[in-house]
């Protein structure tokens, strides 16, 4: 059980940017989308999150089929998405921030265990939880649009360019919370361009290009494979 993506084509226009992909997440997974930019990746995510409508295919998510299901009914079924380029909420503070994430959620002590888990995860959240949004560092505004994910209760946590923009130390710390996570309960899907790191946390990971699936395995057999990386990633050398 978990996610099931069979022949899923998505259309810009006259563009076609998906052309008919067989994706699977099982339940407990790391997986990973990776690819060059307009590979496809966020077009997937996007519509995975019912943001975009499919031309064709099928998505099943725990034996639902969520393929023209409405995005806020996919959320409160657990799909949810922290999306690429964090977009905080620049004038909010950091806990304002965290509860929009939970506006599926209508226990209140489920919102304030989500509170705790995110606090748990990301102890600097906890530290300027009055603070306003914008005046975060890059790396704090990523972690709050993860931590605003997870006050959703995700059973899928969907993760776009977790890693743009920021300082490789910064990018580790975060790829080691997305293993915490993990081991938290929570599915992952996770859309990246860096591959190689991305592959040191992943279970299972497709290679995307032009909107085809090009090639998938186990995380180790294409890290172990740097052809592989450097002919379709670009990645030459581990950041």
């Amino acid at each position: 059980m978990g996610l099931n993506i069979r022949g899923l084509k998505v259309n810009y226009g006259s563009i076609e940017a998906l052309k008919g992909i067989d994706i699977s997440v099982k339940e407990g997974q790391i997986v990973a989308l990776l690819g060059s930019n307009g590979a496809g990746k966020t077009t997937t995510l996007r519509k995975i999150s019912g943001i975009l409508e499919a031309s064709e295919g099928q998505i099943e998510f725990f034996g639902n089929d969520i393929t023209r299901m409405p995005a806020n009914k996919i959320a409160s079924l657990g799909v949810i998405q922290s999306p690429e380029g964090r977009q905080v909420f620049r004038d909010l503070t950091v806990e304002e921030n965290l509860l929009t994430g939970a506006y599926t959620v209508k226990d209140k002590k489920t919102i304030q265990k989500n509170f705790e888990r995110v606090y748990r995860h990301f102890p600097v959240l906890k530290e300027r939880k009055n603070q306003i949004g914008s005046t975060l560092s890059g790396g704090e505004q990523q972690m709050l649009a993860i931590g605003r994910a997870l006050m959703g209760s995700p059973k899928l946590l969907l993760l776009d360019e977790p890693s743009l923009g920021l300082a490789p130390l910064i990018v580790k710390g975060i790829f080691e919370i997305i293993k915490e996570i993990r081991a938290d309960g929570t599915t992952v899907l996770i859309v990246e361009q860096n591959a190689l790191q991305t592959l040191k946390i992943a279970d299972y990971a497709y290679v995307l290009e032009v909107g085809k699936i090009r090639m998938e395995g186990s995380a180790q057999e294409l890290s172990q494979n740097p052809k592989l990386i450097e002919a379709y990633l670009g990645d030459k050398k581990e950041q």
